[in-house]
């Protein structure tokens, strides 16, 4: 378009701009103006129903305070009169307070006192009838209050007033509630008649806008997409002669986009020819390799290395793959520095001279080559600190084992050998003549037997409890709470949440027996445990078992480091138990506040 169509088109967008702020502008503020003058009247309005009922109300107070002083009259009992006297004086202050706040206004009520001129004629003639009641009704409760007794009689004249002047007030209040009523009426009105004309307003000013503002701004715009249809054609017509011209400069293009690629991909490019000698280098690859050589004689694998191995590995890559193209890792060494490594890749093409070339394009991963060999170092390196740890934790395995076996031998040794050395011993003693002593040794013989029996027994159920076997895990925990309670005089109590029925395989139950005993055993021996808590419970996935206790505790930190055999070895076996059957252990514990052990072990594997 030119520069002075381009003008029009400017001027007209401003033309119209202005014309929809404008008509957007008088939309908004006929809505303010008509929302304020709206909620300026209901704010009048909003006290109307509250005076109405405060006015009706004290029509019924005036015949409260009437009926109650008639009441009093007939009543003789003092306590009796004490009471309606103590009613009388509250119907008398509410009716007293209504009253002027009606005439003056009251927040408490919510009464604004804006009475209009009419109303306020009738209530300066209601307070002659108000005044005289107000005045006997005030007499008649001083006169009781300060003479129960008192005899009606001296106070008839009061009551007489009082009934005299209801019926004055009653007559004069609904003429009031009346005109309270009919001046509400009016003003509904009023805002009625306010809304329908906003209406009127607000549907004129709509009018006026279609005609003058949205009416001709339809029509400018169909002129403008009439104009924008006929430029369409002409673009048409002017792409179809630039599909020619574009045909001629598809080769050129072809080029720039390789070279684009090459950029795109990295700031490291250079071309050379198919023997590797440089056609030209970018600048970032001129500056990382220190190249300021402009006769473009310099052979490629001598910029990017002093050293003859990789200059002759870099020429060989270029001489094997100038067909093909080939893409990898290189290593470079500029000024016997430390090494460079590029991932490079070579591109064969040919140049607008019909001769063939390569593009190289590559990009520095020097510090990503570090980190890997780094990665790869420190991978060796704590894998020879597993083994080392692995080392250890098998040693102390062995270890254990050692004890165990000494120290089921010594069981067997110092316990059962020697009881059975002293049953054979007395077995040998009796004398079958002598037949109260061999009575006695015999009874003897029965006590040194079942302490045998139970002696066997416990060395037993320390290898391997029967009850894991036949029945499962849960009737073996139960079993071995038990007996460590009974042994040990501590409170050790087995709760199994969720009614757990479910046999696992042989492996998992065993390890999972001898996590829990070997955390029992820590609670006892090393917590000074008096309470020890093991519970089960199962979900479709999981079987939790948690271990809690009452003991000192302990700081966790200070057993998680077993490199050097400083201990914790017992937490250690139950950690390698526990992932051997493809479990989780969770261990919290605080000094002096016990300690909680979780198992959680999968139910499907």
């Amino acid at each position: 378009m030119t520069k002075n169509s381009h003008s029009v088109d400017q001027d007209t967008f401003e033309k119209l701009s202005r014309l929809y702020i404008i008509a957007l502008s008088t939309i908004a503020l006929s809505v303010v103006v008509s929302q304020l003058l709206i909620r300026k009247h209901l704010n009048s309005q909003e006290s109307d129903s509250t005076v109405i009922n405060v006015a009706g109300r004290q029509r019924m107070l005036s015949q409260k305070l009437t009926k109650e002083i008639v009441s009093l009259t007939k009543e003789e009992n003092s306590n009796n009169r004490e009471i309606l006297t103590h009613k009388i004086r509250e119907t008398l202050s509410l009716w007293q307070v209504s009253h002027n706040a009606l005439q003056n206004g009251s927040k408490v009520l919510g009464l604004p006192g804006n009475n209009s001129t009419l109303i306020s004629q009738m209530f300066d003639t209601l307070n002659i009838s108000f005044n005289t009641i107000n005045v006997n009704a005030n007499a008649i409760i001083n006169a009781l209050e300060s003479q129960p007794n008192l005899s009606f009689k001296s106070i008839e004249n009061h009551i007489n007033k009082v009934k005299e002047n209801e019926n004055d007030f009653l007559l004069m209040m609904d003429k009031i509630v009346n005109q309270y009523d009919s001046e509400a009426d009016e003003k509904v009105a009023w805002l009625r008649n306010l809304e329908v004309f906003l209406m009127t307003l607000t549907l004129s000013i709509l009018l006026g806008e279609f005609i003058f503002i949205f009416w001709p701004t339809a029509k400018t715009v169909k002129n403008t997409l009439s104009e924008l249809l006929k430029a369409e054609k002409k673009a048409k017509k002017m792409a179809f002669e630039a599909d020619e011209l574009s045909i001629a400069m598809e080769k050129s293009i072809k080029e720039l986009r390789a070279l684009n690629h090459a950029m795109d991909q990295s700031l490291l490019f250079a071309r050379t020819t198919q023997s590797g000698d440089i056609v030209h280098m970018g600048k970032k690859f001129s500056q990382l390799f220190n190249y300021t050589n402009l006769s473009n004689t310099d052979s490629f694998p001598e910029v990017l290395s002093v050293n003859k191995t990789e200059q002759s590995i870099i020429e060989n890559i270029i001489i094997e793959n100038r067909k093909t193209g080939w893409q990898g890792e290189v290593k470079a060494s500029k000024n016997k520095e430390k090494p460079i490594w590029l991932e490079m890749t070579v591109i064969p093409f040919n140049s607008n001279q019909e001769r063939s070339e390569l593009l190289i394009i590559a990009s520095d991963i020097t510090s990503r080559k570090a980190a890997q060999i780094e990665i790869e170092h420190l991978t060796k390196q704590r894998f020879e600190e597993k083994m080392s740890q692995q080392k250890i934790i098998s040693s102390k395995i062995i270890e254990n084992q050692e004890k165990e076996q000494n120290r089921i031998a010594k069981d067997v040794h110092d316990g059962i050998g020697q009881m059975l050395t002293g049953l054979k011993y007395n077995l040998e003693s009796i004398d079958s003549s002598d037949i109260t002593k061999t009575a006695a040794k015999v009874e003897h013989l029965k006590e040194l037997t079942t302490n045998i029996i139970k002696g066997v027994r416990t060395a037993t159920f320390n290898l391997t409890p029967p009850e894991l076997s036949d029945y499962g895990i849960v009737p073996a925990l139960n079993k071995l709470t038990l007996e460590l309670g009974r042994l040990t005089s501590k409170e050790i109590l087995f709760i199994n949440k969720t009614d757990f029925k479910q046999r696992l395989d042989s492996l998992t139950e065993i390890n999972i027996y001898r996590i829990v005993q070997e955390a029992i055993n820590n609670a006892i021996k090393y917590a000074e445990s008096s309470h020890i808590i093991v519970s089960l419970s199962h979900s479709s996935e999981i079987l939790s078992i948690v271990i809690d206790d009452d003991g000192k505790g302990f700081d966790p930190s200070k057993i998680k480091n077993i490199k050097n055999s400083d201990g914790g070895m017992g937490m250690t076996f139950m950690r390698e138990r526990i992932t051997y059957i493809n479990g989780r252990l969770f261990l919290n514990s605080e000094i002096d506040n016990g300690t909680r052990i979780t198992l959680n072990i999968p139910l499907t594997r």
